[in-house]
């Protein structure tokens, strides 16, 4: 679907800005809700995500002592602004992209890793043990998990010929869905935006039980809740590109948000069946196994690209 709205209303209010937000506070609290209904909890209300973050928001920013003032504040506005800028190359509620060309994929995906990179900084910035660790562990993540994400992504890309979002929805729209005949892909997709986002079990960056809140131990306020926004905004966008890229494309709002949730539906059972894994066990196999796999589907993929252009 297309929608022609003046450039500064697509920057700051849909499908920018303020829609993303949104977006992203209601998926995570769709999210929170499955989780809690299938450890039989109750679960937040519908509102609670909104009143979090203008509490976070009206709060004192507390600065702590060693660190640098300036990363300090502008981690988290980068972090959220990276998150933003990556929206505007997938087609959010089945529409067309707000900006679109030839290599937006690669763009968005540099854009989605720039969150963790920010995050990891944000901890070794500070003084605090408990943000050190959390920083190391957020930094080796996200190596282990970007890579595989990238690489499954790719395979659709190259299925449809096109290294833009947009071409690759339509393409995915009108062929056999991708998750048929790249499965492997889809599985290691799934997977790695768990790993990006910390989602159980791949939460040990931020294992309240262990290291208090990692990498954002120190952080309050403002800070705070501009990197959960960022998370949140990053959600359901990587909700959107495994959609448009394996589950036959987006081509309105009703298939927008039918296959997004279901999508979210499965992630909400993954975090509740496994237990939190340790570092070394959330970044050893997969990196090794997670890379390996979409390797592998990559190499089938050229390989029966090849074939059926000399057959």
């Amino acid at each position: 679907m297309n929608l022609s709205l003046p450039p500064i209303l697509v920057l700051l209010v849909f499908p920018g800005g303020l829609f993303l937000i949104a977006s992203g506070l209601i998926y995570q609290w769709a999210d929170r809700k499955l989780v809690a209904r299938f450890q039989n909890r109750i679960g937040p209300r519908f509102i609670q995500p909104l009143a979090d973050t203008l509490k976070l928001l009206a709060k004192e920013e507390i600065t702590p002592v060693g660190v640098h003032k300036g990363l300090f504040f502008a981690l988290p506005v980068i972090a959220l602004a990276a998150a933003l800028t990556a929206g505007l190359y997938v087609p959010l509620s089945g529409f067309r992209p707000a900006a679109s060309f030839r290599g937006d994929l690669i763009i968005a995906l540099y854009a989605l890793s720039v969150l963790t990179l920010t995050m990891g900084l944000a901890g070794a910035n500070t003084i605090s043990r408990f943000s050190l660790v959390g920083a190391t562990r957020t930094l080796t993540q996200l190596f282990s998990y970007e890579a595989p994400f990238l690489l499954s992504l790719l395979g659709p890309a190259i299925a449809a010929g096109t290294w833009q979002i947009s071409e690759i929805n339509t393409y995915a729209g009108q062929n056999l869905w991708l998750i048929i005949a790249q499965p492997i892909g889809f599985l290691v997709a799934l997977i790695g935006l768990m790993g990006k986002l910390e989602l159980p079990p791949f939460d040990a960056p931020e294992a309240e039980t262990e290291i208090v809140a990692g990498a954002m131990t120190e952080y309050s306020g403002r800070g705070f809740a501009l990197f959960r926004l960022g998370k949140d905004v990053e959600l359901i966008i990587g909700l959107t590109l495994v959609s448009a890229f394996y589950l036959g494309g987006l081509g309105n709002p009703l298939e927008f948000v039918l296959k997004t949730l279901a999508l979210l539906l499965v992630l909400a059972l993954l975090q509740t069946a496994f237990a939190r894994l340790r570092i070394d066990q959330t970044v050893g196999l997969w990196w090794r196994a997670g890379a390996l796999l979409a390797v592998v589907q990559l190499i089938a993929i050229v390989l029966g690209r090849n074939l059926g252009t000399i057959f």
